[in-house]
């Protein structure tokens, strides 16, 4: 990422950071691939523009920017793609009439941005002649969050800035068995027609009620309605909301299982019973009896594409993910006419049923053997909108209120430069000028200022979440950083313990980690 930014920035474009921290890596970098700048320790800048908005404020500022466009259009005809609104969406006149009654005063309060500095930020984009809109969890883990990515897209509709090449909005998503799951059929609330599909295809009946969300399994691990928890790999016990009671649902499980390629802290949080099956990683060659497999995987830009492992495996022993899978369904399904062992001697026969099951996946084993692999066909790219209308429809959500109540604090949960999702390698965050400290709260110096808290002091943090209840961690260092007032940052899975189970979006279900509310003072 970095290196395509510096690259961008050398072409000449426009390169805006939207975060509360202003980050090293937001403003210059070092190309790691060109070894001469790094001999010479010479960097490229990252970015023409940095903005801080407050935690939660992002939607704030894409309704002022959009504002802004409208505001441009009534004396120049250009600010608006008027051709594209008029064919290709609907609803625009109720959110420009949106925009022209929430006012400049509303959108510096809730944006935590001074109105010139957001007409900053709209002036790149209106001058722009292409723009992506990308983000990140900053975005999403709020309560508002789907609403905040309608706001992008509606501020790229008003320019056209969808359906052609250089635009569009662009969520940076993680490893591939992140959309790739979802891509192929992972999902606790599937398709009548997917369902239908895969019954006709597999000689199978699928489940039809909907299955459970992660904060839905915890719930139900809780109650003692899931009995048998499996772990395709992660951490689950790190990772998810709520550690102690995270923990406590784990723990009343009759059997966990986790396939996995390292220990975790999962391994030690366990059921009644429990099973640790090792696996062959990703990068290990995976013999099986028709030779050597590969896996599909989809990157962030929706191209899929095979991966072929190069190791030689650590022990003989080690079994694929698909081959443990196979076993287990053998297993627990003795009298299953699925033909679990052939399709593990040869994963083309897997991804030859994938083709039949799965729109977009046809001729799916010669299309992923082309050079770049294929991309998953993406309607809106090609200006089909699967809507009630069959246009890209405007939002009119309200902003959410997001400034802090009095003497609490807005805190976002996030990963340090040398972490990998919940594994740490080291306690330093070239990012933010860290070593050897984790256990930490980033906070404004006149926030720490008015607590009474020193630089680099012992501090108490407590959550308070919707239902009241309270969560502590003891003794972290407060440290002065450029962060909005009334903001504070710090890293999971050591702060997971603050957001409670019951603090997710209504709108996606997903856990509030970016936006937890906190009181902070010095450590008793």
């Amino acid at each position: 990422m970095l290196t395509a930014l510096s690259e961008a920035y050398r072409r000449g474009a426009q390169i805006v950071h939207v975060n509360p921290l202003v980050e090293a890596a937001a403003t210059k970098t070092i190309v790691p691939h060109d070894f001469l700048d790094m001999a010479l320790y010479k960097t490229t800048r990252t970015s023409t523009l940095n903005l801080q908005p407050r935690i939660g404020g992002d939607m704030a500022l894409l309704r002022g920017m959009a504002k802004a466009v409208l505001e441009q259009s009534a004396t120049d005809p250009k600010a608006l793609d008027r051709e594209f609104v008029e064919r290709h969406t609907q609803g625009f006149e109720e959110y420009r009439a949106l925009c022209e009654s929430t006012p400049w005063e509303e959108i510096e309060h809730q944006s935590g941005l001074s109105r010139e500095d957001v007409l900053k930020a709209a002036r790149v984009y209106g001058e722009a002649d292409r723009s992506i809109v990308s983000w990140c969890l900053g975005l999403t883990q709020h309560e508002h969050g789907v609403d905040t990515v309608r706001e992008i897209v509606n501020l790229l509709l008003l320019r056209g800035n969808l359906g052609r090449e250089g635009a569009g909005p662009s969520p940076v998503r993680g490893h591939s068995n992140v959309q790739g799951n979802r891509t192929c059929g992972i999902d606790h609330r599937p398709a009548p027609a997917f369902l239908d599909r895969l019954a006709e295809v597999c000689g199978i009946e699928p489940p039809r009620a909907h299955g459970l969300d992660t904060v839905g399994t915890i719930k139900a691990m809780l109650k003692g309605d899931i009995k048998v928890f499996v772990g395709m790999g992660g951490n689950f016990a790190l990772a998810a909301p709520d550690s102690p009671v995270t923990y406590e649902a784990l723990r009343t499980c009759e059997l966990t299982v986790q396939v996995s390629t390292k220990l975790n802290s999962s391994h030690l949080v366990h059921g009644r019973r429990a099973l640790i099956l090792p696996c062959l990683g990703r990068t290990e060659k995976d013999h099986q009896r028709r030779g050597v497999q590969s896996t599909s995987v989809e990157d962030s830009m929706s191209m899929v594409h095979l991966s072929v492992g190069m190791k030689r495996p650590a022990s003989r022993q080690l079994l694929s993910e698909p081959a443990i899978v196979a076993g287990i369904a053998r297993a627990a399904l003795p009298d299953s006419e699925t033909p679990w062992q052939w399709y593990v001697e040869d994963y083309d026969r897997i991804r030859d049923t994938m083709a039949k099951v799965l729109d977009g996946f046809e001729d799916f084993n010669r299309r992923v053997r082309l050079p770049l692999g294929f991309r998953i066909r993406q309607p809106a790219r090609e200006l089909v909108f699967l809507t009630p209308s069959g246009k890209a429809e405007f939002s009119t959500a309200p902003l959410p209120d997001v400034v802090p109540e009095p003497g609490t604090l807005a805190l976002g949960t996030m990963r340090s430069h040398d972490q990998w999702n919940t594994t740490i390698y080291s306690d330093d965050d070239r990012y933010r000028g860290i070593r050897n400290l984790r256990t930490l709260i980033f906070m404004n110096r006149s926030d720490m200022r008015e607590r009474g808290i020193d630089d680099m002091a012992p501090v108490d943090i407590t959550s308070t979440a919707r239902d009241g209840s309270r969560r502590s961690l003891k003794g972290y260092t407060a440290v002065p950083y450029d962060i909005p007032r009334g903001c504070a940052a710090g890293y999971m899975p050591e702060m997971n313990v603050l957001c409670a189970l019951g603090d997710y979006s209504t709108q996606s279900d997903q856990p509030i980690m970016k936006h937890l509310k906190v009181t902070v003072g010095p450590a008793a």
